[in-house]
């Protein structure tokens, strides 16, 4: 299992080390035990439990489990663009909702949404690009950027 560091949309202050610390012992596993936590961090095993879950409880950090897309059947990955005519947020929240757009952001520059998209195979991959992300209201264009090959993917955001 792999932590993803979320966006803490509030106002508070930035973490502390600890706290980072202890963030950063869960993205290299995120089932390590606390008292192992605690020993590198220099807390008991119940600190690093509650500051876990304060940090789980405020949106800090997810702890999920990551898989390889290749390993489950996914062997076609790309990234699309996307113009939009009016409301990209509309746009952005219909493709948001299908399956295969595991990342959708909204964008400045050449593009309006940037979607990275997960497919079995070429065919699937058409199948999501032409008929279903092409075929929304407001989408203007698309072009794509097929991956030939994963060099790096870190979940590590927010610690270093």
């Amino acid at each position: 299992m792999k932590l993803v560091a979320t966006r803490n949309t509030d106002s508070s202050p930035p973490l502390d080390p600890v706290s980072l610390a202890i963030i950063e012992q869960l993205q290299q596993d995120g089932r390590r035990p606390y008292a192992a936590i605690g020993k590198s961090v220099g807390l008991s095993e119940a600190a690093v439990r509650q500051r876990v879950q304060k940090l789980l409880d405020q949106g800090v950090m997810r702890i999920v489990a990551v898989t390889d897309p290749l390993t489950v059947g996914l062997r076609r990955q790309a990234m699309v663009g996307i113009n939009v005519e009016g409301d990209a947020e509309t746009v952005a929240d219909s493709v948001s909702e299908m399956a295969e757009c595991e990342y959708v952001v909204m964008t400045t520059g050449s593009f309006d949404l940037l979607v990275e998209i997960l497919c079995e195979d070429d065919d699937h991959l058409l199948e999501v690009i032409n008929k279903q992300i092409r075929a929304l209201p407001g989408v203007r264009s698309t072009e794509s950027f097929v991956h030939l090959k994963s060099k790096k993917q870190s979940c590590m955001w927010g610690t270093r």
